[in-house]
């Protein structure tokens, strides 16, 4: 058991548990098992598949100019690639710091973030430089919720019809 979650006499968690993380579990709350080589390798792994995206997306901007497709459609796909990136890129990085207002507009930008996938992969990669992430929106959460949770705690008195009656004069 942590110090960071309070037991029953069961052994049974109470209170608020914190939220796992993709490649980290809940290693971010103590920043224990492993979780230093996670990091790293989740920066080098975002950064290995960015760069490897690249290239397909280089390879298929090379299709184009071979099959002489002309100046103004290799443009429009330079232009749509870096737009729907750094827009990925920017949704991305805002996701790590806080929930998005309107899932639903969220869902209907899955396609454009895939298509500028790359920058979905420069975000992780720096965002891994500093934290897990994500970590920051995770933790702000948990606390919020363990003070929460020990102030529900520590205002009740318990039993009420056990306490003492004031002496009456």
């Amino acid at each position: 058991m942590s110090d960071h979650t309070s037991t029953t006499t069961h052994g049974t968690p109470t209170g608020p548990q914190p939220e796992p993380l993709r490649f980290f579990g809940t290693t971010w709350v103590d920043h224990d098992g492993g979780y230093g080589l996670r990091r790293a390798g989740v920066a080098v792994g975002s950064l290995a598949s960015a760069v490897a995206g690249a290239f397909v997306l280089r390879f298929a901007h090379q299709g184009l100019a071979i099959a002489d497709v002309g100046g103004f459609v290799n443009a429009l796909l330079v232009a749509v690639f870096a737009v729907c990136t750094a827009i990925a890129f920017s949704r991305t990085w805002q996701g790590f710091i806080r929930r998005p207002a309107d899932p639903a507009r969220e869902d209907a930008l899955r396609s454009l973030k895939a298509i500028g996938f790359i920058g979905s992969l420069l975000a992780y990669f720096l965002r891994s430089l500093i934290e897990a992430p994500g970590e920051k929106l995770l933790r702000s959460e948990y606390e919020t919720a363990r003070a929460r949770y020990e102030k529900r705690r520590s205002t009740r008195a318990g039993n009420p019809a056990a306490r003492k009656k004031p002496k009456r004069s």
